[in-house]
């Protein structure tokens, strides 16, 4: 008989500790990864709470002003890492012998949070790109009843208006005394002060704008916006449109087409021009009789009395302006006719004083009309990013101060 043969059990092996240990650092950095990303979801959350509530569902409508700057929101999460993980990293380190002496080390609530101070930092961050996006809202468009009169300025932007208009510069507005100390005004630059000046001190007057040259063109249909219209007004220029020669038939035209559908009492044209209608498709006359048809008076601002005027023609070698004589002809019985027959006035303005006091004078007896015209509100939003912006890094503060503090 054969002996029997004898079988060894294997002998398990034991697992070796460095990977033993790598296994627990592993499995105790993805806890640590899975928690901030769950506190960093519950401050947002909580950051973002009170915009939310206060407005709801306006935040579909809500317009962002400089949306570009929502590009930030991209570098959040290097801004994660910086301030938690990589922030640890960046810690000294010293070899030792033995970490016997560090088995009472924290390791309670606080060693578990110490990540809660860079997510507090990364969404107050956050909070902060939202606020300079510039959130706008549109609180609501109601109709605001008033008294007024629709009115239409006609601007002149023909070449002549270049031609200079003197005058005591304490006349003119004071937005326009800087420059008028410095540099002799042209009738444009006049005009320009005087018309800014004129709807500014507006009240209730539906306020539109043309400029004509060669054609007219619109500006600005009525409109009780007057800081919009006013910063229209002060960026015109002679050379935005064909100056070389004047349409009053095509202004009056336009101008009157914009008051024909308005239900105000008065209907009011202010023609400011310096030259004589030598252009266009329809003549004044065709003009002056629509005017008629809709009730609009027009009142004609002659800017200069057809006398020669001095231009501007550029430079000398010390940079001082260059000035030469120019007849700038006016047809004064033209402008004085198509007041006369649509019930206005003519006036002549030979300085800025003049000028602006014909402006003032037109509308002191005009019979005024209620109307309902709609405003729309609009209310800046970035508070409500900036404030949870603020109590969040007053918060993160607090904590590296306090609770969690690194060591060293």
């Amino acid at each position: 008989m054969s002996a029997p043969v004898s079988r060894r059990m294997p002998v398990p092996t034991l697992p070796d500790p460095e990977e033993r240990r790598e296994r627990v650092r592993e499995g105790r950095r993805l806890v640590r990864v899975a928690v901030s990303l769950m506190l960093t979801l519950l401050v947002a959350g909580l950051a973002l709470a009170w915009p939310l509530a206060s407005r709801g569902a306006e935040w579909l409508a809500v317009v962002w002003e400089a949306r570009w700057v929502l590009l930030g929101l991209g570098l959040l999460p290097v801004v994660f890492w910086w301030t938690t993980f990589g922030e640890e990293r960046r810690r000294p380190r010293l070899r030792m012998g033995t970490l016997a002496a560090l088995v009472v080390a924290p390791t309670g609530l606080r060693t578990k949070l110490r990540d809660l101070p860079g997510i507090l930092r990364t969404v107050a961050i956050g909070m902060f790109v939202l606020a300079l996006a510039r959130p706008v809202a549109v609180t609501g468009v109601r109709a605001a009843e008033d008294e007024g009169i629709d009115i239409v300025l006609a601007i002149d932007l023909s070449h002549s208006m270049a031609a200079i208009l003197d005058g005591d510069p304490r006349d003119l507005p004071k937005t326009g005394r800087g420059k008028s100390a410095q540099l002799r005004p042209s009738r444009i630059d006049t005009a320009k002060l005087v018309v800014q000046d004129f709807v500014a001190r507006r009240r209730s007057d539906r306020i539109g704008a043309i400029v004509f040259g060669k054609e007219a063109y619109i500006l600005s249909p009525p409109t009780l916006d007057y800081q919009l219209l006013s910063k229209l007004i002060g960026q015109l220029r002679l050379d935005v449109i064909d100056g070389t020669r004047t349409a009053i038939g095509d202004a009056l035209g336009t101008a009157v087409a914009r008051l024909d559908l308005s239900e105000a009492r008065s209907k009011v044209v202010i023609l400011l021009t310096d030259g004589d209608s030598n252009a266009g498709k329809y003549s004044p006359e065709e003009a002056m009789r629509e005017a008629g048809r809709v009730g609009a008076k027009v009142y004609a601002v002659q800017i200069g009395n057809g006398e020669a005027a001095e231009v501007q023609v550029g430079t000398d070698p010390f940079g001082q302006p260059v000035y030469e004589k120019r007849v700038v002809p006016v047809n004064p019985k033209l402008l004085e006719e198509i007041a006369t027959k649509t019930g206005g006035k003519h006036f002549i303005a030979t300085d800025g004083k003049g000028l602006r006091e014909s402006m003032h004078a037109i509308l002191d007896q005009l019979e005024r009309t209620q109307f309902e015209a709609p405003i729309a509100h609009h209310e800046e939003l970035f508070p409500l990013f900036v404030v949870p912006g603020v109590l969040l890094v007053a918060l993160e503060a607090l904590l590296r101060a306090w609770l969690l503090r690194r060591f060293p």
